[in-house]
């Protein structure tokens, strides 16, 4: 009987196995977690139509309805090949209705890609980036864009498009508010840093999301700062100004990038095969995907490059675009231009293989759900806010402290004035995600939380933002009077920068300019805080301001990080990523221009030739002194290591962090070069009385060399100069 028991026993055993062997077998490659990715990427893309195909290579649109009742016609309207889409809600049930579509009713089962526009937060809403910058703390920012990973993920949205890393150096272009400022190794830096943030180690993780740069290429050069329009850039500027920020940010890992609207110098970004194709995909090796703007493919038709649409797809896709955003151009098109021959098979499967190869891994063909949470986990965890105050406080920038009237102390007496104190909405930014002014801490409830124990507070508007109405300033005179200092809040309303806001003038309203002048009757101390999108023109403001503290637009959890700074509870160390210009006229004024040929000449006659408060400006409530820039050797050669070093010593009463920047300056160079370029930056927090040292180890190809017009890097012999503070250290290289 055990016998027989023992050969059944095997037999179904035996079955069994033949069954999982079976099963095994049936599963097709690309679902198998274990198969290397490659692999699994050629077998799916074995199995699949064309019309599946150019699918994968659109992006349409999810969540604009929020109407609960319409969500499952809104999923209907999709095709379940979809490739990606752009998500508009905050919570996952949407997303995963139309992910179980795509996974179920799809003939493969490809999962979607579900993409937004998180810049500086998703829910949990940061400083502006261009404010970002200012904290000169790339690891700061890099906690940030983890935070809004985490938000973002948890909430259905596997990709964001960020970071902007467009270096700007027009104010009047609106979108400098989502960069990090005039610097191109500046916005590399950040580049790196948010793109770490946003990817992690694993792009698959449940916190972690796809990063995506843009706008690829010199987007920021819009002539006039009026936004679309066309960049006339030369190609040895196109490598040693604009590329630079995307080269870092892919060398860090990012997955995928975004065309330019522009046109560059008659070749539109979106169209442009020497960017996308010869330079990303052949020297730099990318392996993601390029997505176009909205809209950007068709667009070629307003730039004159494309009579068609279908004429616009071939442009774009010929020059290496792999994902078309809200145009319907290669939905529509990209099947008629293979089958005419204008189009190769070939390239239909690299440019699907590269979107495919970012979804493998995201993890979307394992993980294709996102798991149901409530609003409470996933947004303004108190981690999450202690990074948002940190980096507002951080990229706070104290422009003007006259006969330190700040920090305020024994001040019993305090009036808040101006548009911004009770205003969350502003305080939040352009492109604030899905944050919302009942989130924002006001900046009066933080001079209130600050001070309010010690002081009496009165508050005024005196005006609103824009208008002319000038009833409220009588009482807004009567509370300066009453008050030991006068606070006031000016500032741009969040629709003034950001996309598509560009002004012919960088100067706050005249009601707002007017308003500081008749509170400045009263006699009292003028305390200026501003919020902001961009560098303003504050040639009128600033006679009249005793101090002024640029805040920029600080997000939810600004308001305590301002008033511990005017309390001195903070000590300020931000230090501006971007020219203030004098005056709107002297734009485009940036720090690291050429030489002139005439440096006694070439003035403005009517006004002066220098910035207001120039790049790297900011004051502390301590001083700083710096000892002697000592390099390793002043002699090298090629190959060579080379180091410099400086002390700096807090020789005030108070803690403070100091930001030194190293520059370098090639004084002759068959390719002329800026008067000086930034190279390095280091924060540290120095203890009143103590001495750091600061250390800036260059490599002489990348920090001594330079770039031709077809991005070869050279470096030639002769002398070099190592800017910091003042200082200037010469270096000779030798053959």
């Amino acid at each position: 009987m055990r016998k027989k028991v023992l050969i059944l026993g095997l037999c179904l055993l035996g079955v069994t196995h033949s069954l999982s062997s079976k099963d095994k077998k049936s599963i097709p490659l690309y679902k198998d977690a274990k198969a290397p990715i490659e692999k699994r990427i050629d077998d799916l893309i074995s199995r699949m139509t064309l019309e599946e195909k150019v699918l994968q290579l659109n992006q349409y649109t999810l969540g604009r309805n929020n109407n609960v009742n319409n969500v499952g016609e809104e999923v209907k309207k999709v095709p379940s090949e979809i490739g990606s889409l752009i998500y508009f809600d905050i919570n996952p049930e949407l997303r995963n209705s139309m992910q179980k579509k795509a996974m179920e009713e799809s003939r493969l089962g490809i999962p979607i890609i579900f993409g937004y526009d998180a810049i500086h937060g998703f829910r949990t809403i940061y400083p502006i980036s261009l404010g970002q910058a200012c904290s000169w703390n790339p690891g700061l920012v890099e906690q940030a864009c983890a935070v809004s990973a985490q938000e973002a993920r948890m909430s259905g949205v596997d990709w964001t498009f960020s970071p902007m890393i467009d270096v700007a150096r027009d104010p009047r272009w609106g979108r400098v508010a989502e960069g990090y400022g005039e610097d191109p190794y500046t916005n590399g830096v950040f580049a790196a840093a948010s793109v770490r943030g946003y990817q992690g180690d694993d792009m698959s993780a449940e916190n972690r999301m796809a990063a995506c740069l843009k706008h690829y290429v010199g987007y920021g050069a819009s002539e006039a700062g009026r936004d679309y329009v066309y960049t006339e850039i030369s190609a040895q500027t196109l490598w040693d100004t604009y590329l630079l920020p995307y080269e870092m940010g892919v060398k860090a890992g990012a997955a995928t990038l975004m065309s330019s609207f522009n046109d560059i110098s008659g070749v539109p970004g979106s169209a442009n095969p020497y960017i996308m194709t010869e330079i990303l995909k052949k020297r730099w090796k990318h392996d993601g995907f390029i997505v176009s703007d909205w809209g950007a493919v068709e667009q070629l038709k307003n730039q004159g490059l494309a009579a068609t649409k279908k004429d616009a797809a071939r442009y774009a896709f010929n020059a290496g675009l792999e994902m078309d955003m809200m145009s319907h151009a290669y939905d529509r098109h990209l099947k008629e231009l293979v089958e005419e021959g204008k189009v190769t098979m070939a390239q239909v499967d690299e440019s699907v293989r590269r979107v495919l190869r970012v979804k493998f891994r995201l993890g979307l063909f394992e993980r294709p759900y996102t798991p149901v949470t409530n609003e409470k986990d996933r947004f303004f965890r108190p981690q999450s806010m202690a990074v948002a105050a940190q980096l507002a406080a951080e990229s706070m920038v104290l422009l003007k402290n006259d006969n330190q009237i700040l920090p305020l102390t024994n001040k019993k007496k305090i009036a808040v004035v101006g548009p911004m104190a009770k205003n969350g909405w502003d305080l939040l930014g352009s492109w604030c995600g899905h944050g919302k002014d009942t989130d924002v801490e006001m900046l009066y409830d933080g001079l209130t939380a600050e001070f309010g124990g010690d002081a009496e507070l009165r508050y005024a508007m005196g005006c609103k933002p824009q208008g002319n109405d000038r009833s409220g300033f009588a009482g807004a005179l009567d509370v300066a009077r009453w008050s030991d200092v006068v606070i006031v809040c000016l500032g741009e309303m969040l629709t003034w920068s950001g996309e598509n806001a560009s002004r012919s003038t960088i100067a706050l309203p005249q009601i707002q300019e007017e308003l500081v002048k008749e509170l400045k009757k009263a006699g009292k101390p003028v305390v200026l805080v501003l919020v902001n999108g961009r560098p303003l023109e504050l040639n009128r403001l600033e006679p009249v301001s005793d101090a002024i503290l640029e805040i920029w637009q600080p997000g939810v959890n600004g308001a305590l990080p301002m008033a511990g700074i005017l309390s001195g509870r903070i000590n300020p160390s931000g230090k501006l990523a971007m020219t203030f210009p004098y005056s709107t006229g002297q734009i485009p004024i940036y720090y690291n221009r050429r030489k002139s040929g005439r440096g006694h000449q070439g003035f403005y006659k009517d006004i002066t030739s220098d910035p207001l408060y120039p790049f790297g400006h900011g004051l502390s409530y301590t001083e700083f002194k710096y000892g002697t820039v000592t390099p390793s050797a002043t002699k090298v050669k090629r190959g060579d290591k080379l180091s410099a070093e400086v002390t700096v010593t807090n020789t005030g009463s108070r803690d403070g962090a100091e930001t030194v920047h190293w520059f370098i300056s090639d004084p002759y160079c068959s390719i002329t070069r800026p008067v000086k370029e930034l190279k390095h930056f280091e924060k540290q927090l120095i203890k009143a009385g103590e001495t750091n040292t600061f250390r800036f180890d260059i490599d002489l190809e990348r920090d001594f060399g330079f770039v031709n017009e077809d991005g070869k890097r050279f470096l030639e012999a002769g002398e070099y100069h190592i800017l910091v503070q003042g200082q200037t250290v010469k270096i000779e290289l030798i053959d």
